[in-house]
């Protein structure tokens, strides 16, 4: 996987020829392996535990894990093409892959200790699948309304609470936990911490059945008196709040992308039903009509294409991108959704149907705009930029 590395950064627009080739290689993969497997774990609401380990022998968990610890050794931007060319084909393992590369390795590299670095890289690069729990019952948008508790206790914490809404929760090994060490400090009481699934106290509980991304696993755990030392403190004490921020706005990103694939993933679909399907004597996609609706698609996802790899490209390069991001979360979301209603549309009655594949798009689209910071999250985010700019 040496290819990966980057070296010489390219041009905004265009990807670097070890970029495309990789870019390739995980398109092949997702359609040689993934494809087929779609209905299946969309109806049974499960990811197969051996295409799980497919991505990680493919190097697909670990983008930004230095090589000596088991990684690829890459950059952001790879990982956010790959979480692309995966939504491509399933949305639901591109999130998976998101949240381990965008939110859980992104906090590691940003707030872990060498030591913890040491512990974790090396599985979470080659066989344990992270998760990333800061959401709960009351603490959605206002995200620092949390109830989990952490209380202090002979060289180390005991955590307890529940956390809802956790991606990946089923198939996890290690957890970013965030709980509150000091309720009376508000925010600046959030802590996060690392927590090992098999810890006394901790358990997975409900498991959500969704309209959409369905083989993806959202879960409820819960904390029973979970002993976590001192050394699984991710960042300071009372920094929770900063770690929480910092890493979901580089994770937006990562959602940007997957409704890019997505989009993509619809449209590709329609291009050959469209040229396949006849009417009055035709392929329908002889019809202007159709054309101009194939044409404005096309270049809505181009759009949305273009501000995701500039938003990576500005946080590889240590550039601010808060707006940045926050604008192709919003755009990209907003717009997956468009085009995948379009899709059904010009599937006609077949794309109300499961037997093709453009309905799945449709509900797997509309997470796009909920999580990891909603459409009117997003908005307030760049108004206030926007404002504070002026």
């Amino acid at each position: 996987m040496g290819m990966l590395t980057a070296e010489a950064r390219p041009a905004l627009t265009t990807l670097s020829e070890d970029e495309r080739m990789f870019q390739e290689a995980v398109r092949d993969f997702a359609r040689a392996e993934i494809e087929p497997r779609v209905q299946q774990m969309d109806s049974e609401q499960k990811m197969p535990a051996e295409l799980i380990g497919q991505l990680f022998e493919l190097g697909l968990m670990g983008i930004e894990i230095p090589e000596e610890l088991g990684g690829t050794g890459a950059d952001f931007f790879t990982s956010v093409l790959i979480v692309e060319e995966l939504s491509r084909v399933d949305p639901s393992v591109g999130v998976l892959v998101d949240v381990q590369n965008t939110l859980v390795i992104n906090a590691f590299n940003r707030w872990g200790t060498d030591d913890q670095r040491a512990r974790y890289f090396p599985r979470l690069a080659t066989d344990t699948v992270g998760a990333y729990a800061l959401s709960e019952a009351g603490s959605g948008s206002d995200a620092f309304a949390l109830k989990c508790r952490a209380t202090q206790s002979d060289g180390g914490w005991i955590l307890e609470g529940q956390k809802l809404w956790i991606t990946n929760g089923d198939e996890a090994g290690i957890y970013i936990v965030f709980a509150n060490a000091d309720p009376d400090a508000g925010y600046r009481g959030i802590t996060a911490f690392l927590v090992e699934r098999d810890a006394p106290g901790f358990s997975v509980g409900k498991k959500e059945d969704k309209l959409g991304i369905r083989a993806s696993s959202t879960t409820e755990i819960v904390l029973d008196g979970v002993r976590v030392p001192d050394t699984d403190v991710l960042g300071a004490v009372g920094r929770g709040y900063k770690v929480a921020i910092e890493t979901l706005n580089e994770g937006r990103i990562g959602i940007g992308a997957q409704m890019v694939g997505l989009a993509q993933g619809a449209l590709d679909h329609t291009l050959r039903y469209v040229q396949e399907r006849e009417q009055f004597g035709q392929p329908i996609a002889e019809f202007q009509g159709i054309q101009f609706q194939l044409a404005e698609m096309a270049t809505e996802i181009e759009a949305g294409r273009l501000m995701v790899y500039n938003a990576a490209r500005l946080k590889d390069a240590g550039e601010p991108f808060l707006t940045p991001a926050a604008m192709a979360k919003l755009y990209a979301s907003q717009m997956a959704q468009r085009v995948a209603s379009v899709c059904i549309d010009l599937h006609g009655g077949y794309g109300f149907t499961r037997e093709y594949p453009v309905e799945k798009y449709y509900r797997d689209s509309k997470i796009g705009t909920i999580y990891e910071g909603t459409t009117n999250m997003q908005l307030h985010t760049i108004a206030k930029q926007l404002l504070r700019a002026d």
